[in-house]
Parts: C-alpha cells; sequence; structure tokens
C-alpha cells in the first residue's frame, strides 16, 4: 500500500510540475504575442491578436498593460482584442482608454464596453461621475450610453444621455451618471 501512495504522490507531483511548465509556456507567448502587437507586418499583428483573443482571459492582463503602451498599433490592438474577449476585469483600462490620443483607440475601448454591457457600464458611469469634466471620456461615454440605451437599460441611461447632450454636460453628466449608477446597484444582470 505504501508503493501504490508513493507513486500517487509522485503522479501528483509531475502533473504539478507539467502544469507550471504550461504556465510557464503560455506566459512566455502570450508576451511574444504581445510584443508582435506592435509590429508593422498587418499580417502578423492581426495573427497575434487572434491568438491573444483564442487564449482568452489569461492574456487580459498583458493586454491591459498593453493598452498603456506609447506605440499607438501595440494600443489599438490591445483595445481590439480586450473588446474581443469581453473579460469585465478589462472595464476600467477600457475605460481609461476612452481618453487616449487616437481616435481609433477610443472607438475600440467604446465597442469593448458595449460589448460587456452592464459591467463595462458600472465602470464608466463610476469614471463620468468622478470625471465628468473629460471631454474626451464623456465623447466616448455617448457612443457606449447611445448605444447601451437601446436595449433593456434605456430606462437607466436615458437621463444620463440627455446629460451627455446637454449644453451643461459638465454639470450635468456627474450627477445624472450617479444616479444611474445608483439604480444599476441593485440589478443582478440585465
Amino acid at each position: 500500500m505504501p508503493k501504490i501512495r508513493k507513486e500517487t504522490v509522485m503522479s501528483g507531483s509531475t502533473s504539478s510540475s507539467r502544469k507550471q511548465k504550461t504556465v510557464a509556456r503560455s506566459k512566455s507567448a502570450i508576451e511574444t504575442f504581445i510584443h508582435t502587437l506592435s509590429s508593422h507586418d498587418d499580417v502578423a499583428r492581426v495573427k497575434a491578436r487572434h491568438s491573444l483573443v483564442s487564449i482568452g482571459k489569461a492574456a487580459v492582463p498583458s493586454l491591459i498593460k498593453a493598452l498603456e503602451d506609447k506605440h499607438y498599433l501595440m494600443r489599438w490592438e490591445a483595445a481590439k482584442a480586450l473588446g474581443e474577449i469581453g473579460d469585465p476585469e478589462a472595464a476600467p483600462a477600457l475605460v481609461k482608454a476612452l481618453e487616449d490620443e487616437e481616435f481609433d483607440v477610443r472607438w475600440l475601448a467604446a465597442e469593448g464596453l458595449i460589448k460587456m454591457n452592464i459591467n463595462g457600464l458600472k465602470r464608466l458611469l463610476l469614471a463620468l461621475e468622478h470625471q465628468g469634466d473629460s471631454v474626451l471620456l464623456r465623447e466616448g461615454a455617448h457612443h457606449v450610453v447611445h448605444d447601451l440605451a437601446k436595449g433593456g437599460l434605456r430606462k437607466y441611461l436615458a437621463p444620463v444621455l440627455t446629460a451627455l447632450e446637454s449644453v451643461e454636460q459638465r454639470e450635468q453628466v456627474p450627477w445624472a451618471a450617479r444616479q444611474a449608477l445608483e439604480m444599476l446597484e441593485g440589478l443582478k444582470s440585465v
């Protein structure tokens, strides 16, 4: 009997060792794909993004970091990949990317938040409440809120959309965002 236990323990440690090697390989692969996102080779860049999207959640932390890179192509690809993955953990980074200097990155960040629906919306409303004076944030938020207000969230988002379209956005948006966030906090799912 002791032999069986010993073999089981050894088998377990071998399994653990394999898992560690697999994780190390996947981290290495993720970093390689991330590096390729700034390539001027369009085909390589697209393949790298598709690979990261297929990896999914495990690639999200590296993509979030890439979203802050100085290279436009890296940020564009990272925003696109995060939007395609749709992991709510990326919502704060996508909200921040709504203020990127490049319109295309801001647009992709907004599209990613739309895909996340209420999970992205709550982070956006929180940012609007505290940073409602940011013109770029309000512009990106308008795109997200306008799109999400077409569905079941309309009754919560109509006042926010009105505030985003008003002449006095800076004053009205933070308050409207707070009100919508309070109403949404009670919802389990929409």
